[in-house]
């Protein structure tokens, strides 16, 4: 696991001093762990953007400060916050390490090759798209792989079929599925029956238009006797 700088210094706390951060473009954060009390720092905005890609997730940072107990310190990234319409960063946490002390993390599941199932018709669908694992430190995975390829339709991954490096523990339960194989049905509008009788009343139509053109004739004979009874 490659090693990451990080420039850091103490920071004060309160709203105002991490609005008065941001605005002049850093972060504020706090580092935090078994060994250390907890520290306020604050990091340069461009290098938490920097940083803040899926390959970089498990890096080792070794901070660099003026502070001699931020100095070299190991740490890792366990969370961050950002601003949910400009994307910049608002906040992180980091986790001081002790490198002889295993840790938890999340490692991403990369699914290698074309399924036999996808050239049959069939869709890959990923439950998902990481795991977690116990570990030391330096021993993190950068990521785990899985061969699909002789996967077929209604097939399955299951985390048990993970092949882990020496030291690192899954924690992930064996039987969590990572993948499937399934079928893709169209569904096909039935066609719709016509309502019994309806041909026939369809047939009486001609009818019923004679019966309407009938009616205006009618009414133009009975005009004229209405006319001659108003006359009387």
């Amino acid at each position: 696991m490659s090693e990451l700088e990080l420039n850091v210094e103490v920071r004060k706390i309160g709203k105002h001093t991490s609005r008065s951060l941001r605005r002049n473009n850093q972060v504020p954060a706090i580092i935090y762990g078994p060994k250390v009390k907890n520290i306020n720092i604050a990091l340069k905005e461009n290098e938490v953007v920097k940083y803040a890609k899926q390959q970089f997730e498990n890096s080792i940072f070794v901070l660099k400060s003026s502070d001699p107990q931020l100095n070299n310190l190991k740490v890792l990234k366990k969370d961050s916050t950002v601003h949910p319409v400009s994307r910049r960063p608002v906040h992180l946490d980091l986790f001081a390490l002790d490198l002889t002390k295993t840790v938890r993390v999340y490692v991403e599941v990369r699914f290698e090759g074309k399924a036999l199932g996808i050239k049959e018709g069939g869709v890959l669908n990923i439950a998902t798209r990481e795991v977690e694992v116990e570990c030391l430190p330096t021993a993190i995975p950068q990521f785990l792989s899985i061969d699909i390829t002789n996967l077929g339709i209604n097939d399955s991954v299951h985390a048990s079929e993970l092949q882990t490096p020496s030291g690192v523990k899954l924690l992930t339960l064996p039987t969590a599925t990572l993948c499937t194989i399934s079928t893709v049905e169209e569904e096909v509008a039935a066609p719709v029956a016509a309502a019994p009788g309806a041909e026939g009343a369809a047939a009486a139509a001609p009818g019923a238009e004679g019966a309407a053109a009938a009616a205006p004739a009618a009414d133009a004979k009975a005009a004229p006797a209405k006319a001659e009874e108003k006359k009387k």
